[in-house]
C-alpha cells in the first residue's frame, strides 16, 4: 500500500509562497549605480521588482571616487551598471574591462545635450580660464534632463527585461511628470527674484544646467571639480563683477568651502548664502528632489529682496 505524505494546509501554503518568492528573486533585474541620484532614479523606474546596488554612497566625493575591490564584488551579477557619464567618472574604461560580458555599462548622460564651459557663453558672467572648453558633467541639476534620464533607464531596463516593458515605460513617464512639477514649482519660487538679481556665484562650475533652465547667469570661482584652483587674476575679476552687478550673496557648497569666499565677502560686502548641494551626494539630500528643493530654497532665501 502506497502512503502519501500530506503537508498541513498552512504549511503547504507557506511552501508555495516561498517557492514563488525565490522565483521572483531569481528573476529580478540587478542594477548597480555609480551615483546616489541614479540609484534613486533606478528605483523609481524599476519599482520594487529590481535590485539596486548603490556603489557610490551618500556623502562620498563623486569627483574622486574609484570603485574598490569590495565595490566590484557588490556589482557581481548586475545586468546593468549605471554611470553619469560626461567624463565625471574617469575610471569607466578600467571598470568596463573588469565587468563581465553579461554586464552592460550605461552612461546615462551620454544622450543628454552637453553644456560647454565657455566664458563667451552668455550663461556665464565669467568662467575660469582653465575650465574653458570643458564639459559640465553635472547634468542632473536640470529637471528636463532628469526626465530624459528616466526614459533612458526605461529603455535599458526593457532591453534587459522585456517582460516588464510597459511597467518601465509607465514608471518613467510618471517620474518625468514629477520632475516637471518640480520645475514648475522652482519657476514660481524664482519669480520672487528680479531677473537682474539672478546671478549665481558658486565654488565650482557645477550649476550650468540649472542656470540655463531657470534663467540665471553663473560665476564659478573654480573649475568643474572642487580641487580646481582659482587664480589671483580670476579672483580679482570675480570681485569686480560682484561689485559691478551688485550681487547680493555667494554660495558655498556642502562638500567644499573655498577660502576665496571669505576674501570675496570681505572685499564686496556680499553675504554668504546657505551651502548648495553641487554633486548630489549629500548624506541628507541625495535624490534629485531633496537636492533640488534644498538648492531652490537656499537660492531664493538669499537672493529675493
Amino acid at each position: 500500500m502506497k502512503i502519501l505524505f500530506q503537508l498541513p494546509p498552512l504549511l503547504l501554503l507557506l511552501s508555495v509562497f516561498a517557492m514563488l518568492g525565490s522565483t521572483q528573486a531569481a528573476a529580478a533585474l540587478k542594477v548597480a549605480a555609480l551615483h546616489p541620484i541614479l540609484a534613486d532614479l533606478a528605483r523609481q523606474v524599476g519599482g520594487p521588482e529590481i535590485e539596486v546596488v548603490e556603489v557610490l554612497k551618500p556623502g562620498a566625493d563623486a569627483h574622486h571616487f574609484e570603485p574598490s575591490t569590495r565595490d566590484l564584488a557588490s556589482m557581481r551579477g548586475a545586468q546593468l551598471v549605471l554611470a553619469c557619464g560626461k567624463h565625471l567618472e574617469p575610471y569607466l574604461d578600467k571598470l568596463r574591462d573588469s565587468l563581465g560580458s553579461s554586464t552592460k555599462l550605461v552612461e546615462v548622460g551620454r544622450s543628454i545635450p552637453s553644456l560647454l564651459l565657455d566664458p563667451k557663453n552668455e550663461l556665464f558672467l565669467c568662467c575660469p580660464a582653465h575650465s574653458a572648453g570643458g564639459i559640465d558633467p553635472h547634468w542632473w541639476h536640470s529637471a528636463e534632463n532628469m526626465r530624459r534620464a528616466a526614459l533612458v533607464l526605461a529603455e535599458e531596463f526593457t532591453a534587459a527585461d522585456p517582460s516588464r516593458k510597459a511597467a518601465y515605460n509607465d514608471a518613467a513617464k510618471a517620474a518625468g511628470v514629477r520632475f516637471l512639477d518640480l520645475k514648475s514649482w522652482a519657476q514660481r519660487e524664482f519669480s520672487a527674484i528680479p531677473r537682474a538679481d539672478r546671478k549665481l556665484v558658486t565654488a565650482h562650475a557645477a550649476f550650468g544646467y540649472f542656470c540655463k533652465e531657470y534663467g540665471f547667469k553663473m560665476l564659478p570661482l573654480m573649475g568643474t571639480t572642487r580641487s580646481d584652483d582659482s587664480s589671483a587674476a580670476h579672483l580679482a575679476k570675480s570681485i569686480a563683477l560682484i561689485r559691478e552687478h551688485k550681487i547680493r550673496a555667494v554660495f558655498p557648497e556642502d562638500q567644499a568651502n573655498p577660502k576665496v569666499l571669505a576674501e570675496i565677502v570681505r572685499s564686496t560686502g556680499a553675504k554668504i548664502g546657505a551651502a548648495l548641494i553641487a554633486d548630489g551626494t549629500a548624506k541628507d539630500a541625495h535624490t534629485f528632489e531633496t537636492m533640488f528643493r534644498h538648492n531652490v530654497n537656499a537660492i531664493t532665501s538669499a537672493l529675493k529682496p
